[in-house]
């Protein structure tokens, strides 16, 4: 296999035994995690059950407890650091705490390798701007984990959504203190921001947002309003601190309501339907008034595939770096999201309330 040299902004070459572009298409993809908590053995245990596209050669966390019980768990070794790890891999994963993840990708691209980071992709645009110039240099592929792109019952509901012109979303959890290194905003609502931008295209206009820090240092609930250029315009609601869990979203498009719930798995679509003459009795219709005619309401349900989304985004990766294609959640689209998620927490800047630990807040948000 022939050696690939990279210079990088005056920096001393590179060598890897990887080709610039694409490592061992016939072999496995040898894939390293990086980070060991939760969502890192997450990873691994998704890793373990793609055998037929990925070699888990290890991982590395510097916690020494957490590489333990990831190592007992599945039978993998743990590096002493993560260059020795990035040099073992021709696809790394991070999965380390958001402020880590631009120093671990450049890391790993600088040595020509594949990268799937988690969300958010970096702390900053410009981190994020810097490694999409880098990546594109390397020639290697990168794929950010909004894993939601490839949630089962959002999948079966992307064929019906055209043009939506209103959206409102609420993604709700209960208080979990592992989440709180990053506001909700980065934490949970830029998963509803970066499904707006897939399916509208569009980019944002004017946003209006406000949050109310709770029981962290950052804001724990928080409310965005979003005009998009196209003149969609989408309401989201994001909480961590909430006595119920809920993920669901609502897209209004011409003749169509599309309701799609994230965690329970559900996808709802109502439809309009012109009717000519009068409508059949057993038919569920509205009169539009004098002289408009009837519409015809036609209820739904789409399949729902059975799935392990982040199985499927891992796999999608491999995918795209074996048959040489395009990301399904591209650096630029994560960057995108991220963008936009800044402009949010600018506006929630200017109004957010930080709550009175003395004075009791509501039982329900």
């Amino acid at each position: 296999m022939r050696h690939a040299l990279l210079k990088i902004k005056n920096q001393p070459p590179v060598v890897d035994t990887c080709s610039v572009n694409f490592c061992g298409m016939a072999d496995k993809l040898k894939i390293g995690v990086l980070g060991a908590g939760h969502l890192g053995k997450i990873h691994m245990k998704c890793i373990s059950e793609l055998t037929e596209v990925y070699e888990l050669v290890g991982f590395y966390d510097p916690n020494i407890a957490k590489a333990k019980e990831a190592a007992d768990q599945f039978g993998v070794m743990p590096f002493h650091n993560a260059q020795s790890l990035i040099d073992a891999c021709d696809v790394v994963d991070i999965v380390t705490p958001t402020i880590q993840h631009f120093e671990a990708a450049n890391m790993a691209i600088r040595k020509l390798k594949h990268v799937f980071i988690e969300k958010p992709v970096t702390t900053t645009s410009e981190e994020a701007r810097s490694l999409i110039s880098l990546s594109k240099e390397a020639g290697v592929k990168v794929q950010v984990g909004h894993v939601e792109r490839f949630n089962p019952a959002f999948r079966a509901a992307r064929p019906y959504l055209d043009q939506p012109r209103f959206i409102e979303t609420h993604r709700l959890a209960q208080f979990n203190p592992r989440g709180t290194d990053v506001s909700v905003v980065l934490d949970l609502m830029i998963h509803d921001i970066d499904i707006i931008l897939s399916i509208t295209g569009a980019n944002a206009r004017r946003i209006s947002a406000s949050g109310v820090a709770v029981l962290s240092d950052t804001p724990d609930i928080a409310n965005a309003r979003i005009e998009l250029d196209n003149g969609c315009v989408a309401n989201l609601t994001a909480s961590r601190i909430s006595l119920k869990n809920m993920r669901k979203s609502r897209f209004f498009q011409k003749d169509a309501y599309i309701s799609v719930d994230f965690l329970q798995k559900e996808a709802e679509i109502v439809r309009m339907k012109e009717i000519v003459g009068d409508p059949d009795p057993f038919s569920i219709a509205i009169e539009l008034g004098a002289g408009k005619g009837f519409k015809e309401i036609l209820f739904e349900k789409p399949k729902v595939e059975e799935t392990n989304a982040i199985r499927d985004e891992l796999e999608s990766f491999a995918k795209c770096i074996n048959e040489n294609t395009f990301p399904e959640v591209s650096l630029q689209d994560g960057t995108r999201a991220l963008e936009v998620a800044l402009q949010v927490l600018e506006k929630m800047a200017q109004h957010v309330l930080i709550q009175d630990p003395d004075v009791q807040s509501p039982k329900d948000f």
